[in-house]
């Protein structure tokens, strides 16, 4: 599989692409940790939201999917009506589902959206929102350009 570095100004550029998409109002962003954090907070600053929690989820180790996905770090969301939930990728989708499955079941009167930057269409699920399809393994600049 082609490695594709992701660079800032791209994800600049699909973020402004992605919040033109949107059209439902949220209290909360809540992105996933970590693949969704620089999105959760650049969204919470243009949507001016200071309720910018995480919800953390192991499926990879490295490049290698895990066979399950274990979700924590649940905030504590019992006086909000509408999070968007906010993640890189929706690759295989089975991270998405955990989340949702595990939040549903906590806060079952809480509306649910969800977007990322990347989706590719074979995933179980399909985000609220989506810009665009990865061609090849991400390797985004949050993970790379420290190294």
């Amino acid at each position: 599989m082609s490695k594709i570095y992701y660079p800032y100004k791209e994800f600049k550029e699909d973020l402004k692409a992605l919040t033109h998409n949107i059209d439902q109002e949220f209290e909360v962003i809540l992105p996933i940790a970590r693949g969704g954090l620089s999105m959760g907070q650049m969204l919470g600053e243009y949507y001016n939201i200071r309720k910018v929690y995480a919800i953390n989820t192991i499926g990879y180790n490295g490049t290698k999917k895990l066979d399950e996905v274990t979700v924590f770090n649940i905030p504590n969301l019992s006086e909000i009506k509408r999070v968007l939930i906010v993640d890189d990728i929706v690759d295989s989708g089975e991270t998405l589902v955990e989340v949702l499955k595990v939040l549903e079941s906590k806060y079952p009167m809480i509306e649910f959206y969800t977007a990322s930057i990347f989706y590719k269409p074979t995933a179980i699920i399909e985000p609220t929102w989506w810009v665009k399809e990865p061609k090849g393994w991400i390797e985004f600049f949050w993970s790379e350009d420290l190294k």
